[in-house]
């Protein structure tokens, strides 16, 4: 599964997707991330904004919403949850596109985007699948574009480490250790982005939340 990893829905099983937005807003401190995770990325006018694994759009409809002259893209690879994430953008009155893809072979041209934020997805991912991840979204960034991240990062306290096991045992170790390790800015740097900061940790009842953030060379 190194090479290449079978599509993991958001939270592990098909059947749990129609409650994902219902888990993340009542467990993670959604409204409060994710706002903070589009004021970090300082979208402007006419960016070209990509969200790699989308899920049902929370982030994607809220990038739009927040900056309607930016072109938003969302991507994710689980067809089920793309048709849930078009209905979201709809009832918004958001003109968003979306294309079914896997994070590590992004279906985009080089240089392509000004802006890519990634919420809550490298933790489902191989160390092997991440860099690549890394690497793809590296590629499909114009010389000087920004990566923003949201994911689970070195647990804070024994407290955060205890809490994190749930994560563990519903995502899975082996995937998850990465994180946990606070391994996360060494993988940026590994993929060549440059100016790779934590700026922002947050407590959750599952463990400690970071937000990164890294650039594409100029």
């Amino acid at each position: 599964m190194d090479d290449k990893q079978d599509y993991i829905p958001a939270l592990k099983y098909d059947a749990l997707t129609p409650f994902y937005d219902v888990v993340l807003g009542w467990t993670l401190r959604e409204s409060l991330f994710k706002p903070q995770l589009v004021k970090q990325a300082n979208i402007q006018d006419g960016h070209q904004v990509l969200d790699v694994g989308c899920g049902t759009a929370t982030l994607t409809i809220l990038l739009k919403q927040l900056y309607p002259k930016a072109n938003v893209v969302g991507l994710d690879g689980d067809a089920k949850v793309l048709e849930i994430a078009k209905a979201k953008a709809k009832a918004a009155g958001t003109e968003i596109t979306f294309n079914q893809g896997m994070a590590f072979e992004i279906p985009y041209e080089d240089g392509r985007f000004d802006r890519v934020v990634c919420s809550l997805v490298l933790h489902h991912l191989t160390t092997t699948n991440k860099l690549a991840t890394l690497q793809e979204i590296y590629r499909v960034l114009r010389p000087g574009g920004q990566l923003h991240i949201a994911d689970w990062g070195k647990a804070q306290d024994t407290l955060m480490r205890l809490a994190f096991l749930s994560i563990q045992f519903l995502d899975g170790f082996d995937t998850t250790a990465d994180n946990v390790n606070g391994l996360l800015p060494e993988l940026l740097l590994k993929a060549k982005y440059v100016d790779v900061k934590e700026p922002t940790q947050y407590k959750t009842i599952y463990g400690s939340l970071s937000l990164y953030t890294a650039s594409k060379s100029s």
